[in-house]
């Protein structure tokens, strides 16, 4: 209200001075005054060439019988006025001037001054708001946060360990005696890392939602300015915030932007970050207590933070929270899913075994990716096939069904698919096939979907064999049928596959008889040589070849003598494009699959989508 009275005055100012400057020049607005001489004005008057005079004291005014304006001085004698009479002039006496043309006179004398007054309060105040500004430069931007959308440890699934540590804390700033009165101390700090999508942030609204204590949230790159001095400050004042609401929790995310290895990069010692991380360093360890403020930050590059920062007094607890397994993939979408509503027919375990490696952030885009294709297609419920759709979509691209490919390359394509298939069901350590289909998708033609039946954190040389070999199984299915001089570069994909997967096992995993449980790789040293001898390369590059080789062999094998089930799994491919893991089990089994022409249509058009 106080803005707007001082910019209402200001205005009402403006306005006032433009009216009186046209008041007192409207006037004399297209006219022309000269100043005469009197002695010139006594003869022009004898010659009768004088229209109308104002005598006001010993000035005289009028104007000329030709329509110019003149004014003049001298004595007004009775004479003059005879003179003035028996010419016949118009003239009158004017005792003074009016009130308004006085204080126009001042106003137009003084408005010089009234524009530089105001210029100067003008930039006063800009001055002042300048000050203040500076003041605040170095404040805290925390935001304590009080209002918004509660979320609470309920909402968090899939990363109990984590939560587990969170809840400690929690219970840590309601119930601090407990915890004390054996000689214990509240941790300073906990540092949450995980890759994107994990969980790092909405952990940390679970913290505020559950504390009944102040919450103050801050990113790291709110630290960091181009003034030196500035972050340390703001550092200074957090703190301070801290300590006014203490027991409270600050949350520091992204903090790798303020908290970086000191000494790399360009500005020495002396930067604006690396004073930054100085104080940091400084408020979470000092000689001064900040008894009951606990730092909470968030991180996805631990390898770039300063080691300063990660030792135990600052933050005492650093929680990894990694992608959620197959168990953890359903609990976080029975949580989404709450949210729509959803067909009888939607199985979240096969949605959370079809999406290894999603996280929490990428199951939470494929429940709202299901939701708008069920929209599009004008259903009032989200069904199994929606989900299957938005699966595919995210993990390999919307279908290219515009893409014009000849009916050579799609029998091509659905060879190849049908050998991948039939190699991956008589290899007994492959994962079972979830859908084979011969619609293109992304940058692929065709493809076949294996799913594993749980979560693996380490795999086998048996499966690993039985990896290699199924992509191996397009590449010999279009030699088999088409012939040698007929194969395609559409094994490109799969045979970088299996040659990345073969040279880890004979580099990394020791899996190889002739190289041994021996680790290698191919950096260089200081020098710029090759750590591994000419010798050792070429040894690997043998041993690569050679289990590539062998397993090319072995679904060549599979392949000729199931010859009869590759021709039975295209055909079905060019009819139907796409076939699911039970109806490949039934063709293989002699099952005849039928599909009415109205739900073939449904497909395509559901496809189409």
């Amino acid at each position: 209200m106080k803005k707007f009275l001082e910019g209402l005055l200001i205005w009402l100012v403006i306005v006032v001075l433009i009216s009186v400057a046209y008041i007192q020049f409207s006037g004399n607005v297209g006219k022309s005054k000269i100043t005469i001489p009197f002695s010139e004005f006594l003869t022009r008057l004898e010659d009768n060439d004088i229209e109308n005079v104002v005598i006001r004291n010993q000035s005289i005014e009028g104007k000329f019988r030709d329509g110019s304006s003149f004014n003049s001085s001298g004595i007004i004698y009775s004479d003059l006025i005879k003179s003035l009479h028996d010419r016949k002039v118009k003239f009158s006496f004017s005792i003074g001037d009016s009130a308004m043309s006085i204080i126009g006179g001042l106003l137009i004398q003084w408005i010089p001054t009234f524009i530089f007054i105001g210029l100067l309060l003008f930039l006063l105040k800009q001055t002042q708001a300048g000050g203040n500004r500076t003041i605040s430069f170095g404040k805290s931007k925390a935001r304590l946060m009080t209002s918004g959308k509660k979320v609470t440890f309920d909402d968090v699934a899939g990363i109990d360990e984590a939560k587990e540590e969170l809840v400690e804390i929690v219970d840590f700033l309601k119930q601090r005696q407990k915890f004390q009165v054996l000689g214990g101390k509240i941790p300073k700090g906990c540092l949450l890392i995980g890759s994107p999508g994990t969980g790092k942030t909405l952990l940390a609204r679970a913290i505020a939602g559950e504390a009944n204590v102040p919450f103050f949230s801050i990113s790291g790159s709110d630290f960091v300015e181009m003034f030196v001095g500035v972050g340390a400050s703001r550092v200074r004042d957090m703190f301070d915030q801290g300590k006014k609401n203490a027991p409270c929790i600050i949350f520091i995310d992204e903090i790798d932007a303020v908290g970086r290895h000191r000494g790399i990069g360009l500005g020495g010692g002396n930067d604006e970050r690396e004073q930054t991380l100085n104080q940091l360093l400084v408020e979470m360890d000092g000689f001064e207590s900040n008894e009951g403020v606990i730092i909470v930050a968030a991180t996805n590059r631990p390898d770039v933070l300063d080691p300063a920062l990660l030792r135990p007094g600052r933050f005492d607890r650093q929680i990894t929270i990694s992608l959620p397994d197959i168990s953890g993939r359903e609990r976080i979408l029975n949580t989404h899913i709450k949210k729509i509503s959803i067909a009888p027919d939607v199985n979240v375990k096969t949605v959370a075994r079809g999406t290894p490696g999603f996280s929490g952030a990428d199951l939470a885009n494929l429940v709202n990716e299901s939701a708008l294709i069920a929209a599009r297609r004008n259903k009032k419920i989200v069904t199994m096939d929606d989900f299957e759709y938005a699966r595919d979509k995210v993990m390999m691209g919307v279908e290219r069904r515009s893409l014009i490919i000849t009916e050579e390359e799609r029998k091509l394509t659905a060879y190849h698919e049908a050998g991948h298939a039939i190699v991956a069901v008589n290899m007994p350590a492959s994962d079972p096939i979830h859908k084979a289909t011969i619609i293109p998708r992304g940058r692929a033609l065709g493809l076949v979907m294996r799913l594993p039946e749980t979560d693996r954190v380490s795999h086998t040389r048996e499966k690993m064999i039985a990896d290699i070999t199924v992509a191996m199984g397009g590449r010999v299915a279009e030699e088999l049928i088409f012939g040698y001089d007929k194969i395609t570069s559409g094994a490109s994909s799969d045979i970088k596959q299996a040659s990345d997967l073969s040279r880890a096992m004979v580099t990394k995993w020791g899996m190889s008889d002739k190289i041994g449980p021996i680790y290698h790789n191919r950096e260089q040293n200081v020098h710029g040589s090759d750590i591994i001898s000419e010798d050792t390369l070429k040894l690997i590059d043998e041993e690569v070849k050679r289990v590539v080789s062998s397993c090319y062999e072995k679904a060549k094998d599979i392949l000729t003598k199931r010859h009869k089930d590759l021709e039975l799994i295209a055909e079905y491919l060019l009819e139907f494009e796409t076939l699911t893991g039970d109806e490949i089990k039934d063709i293989l089994s002699g099952k005849k699959i039928v599909r009415n022409e109205n739900e073939n249509k449904e497909k395509v058009r559901k496809s189409s989508l």
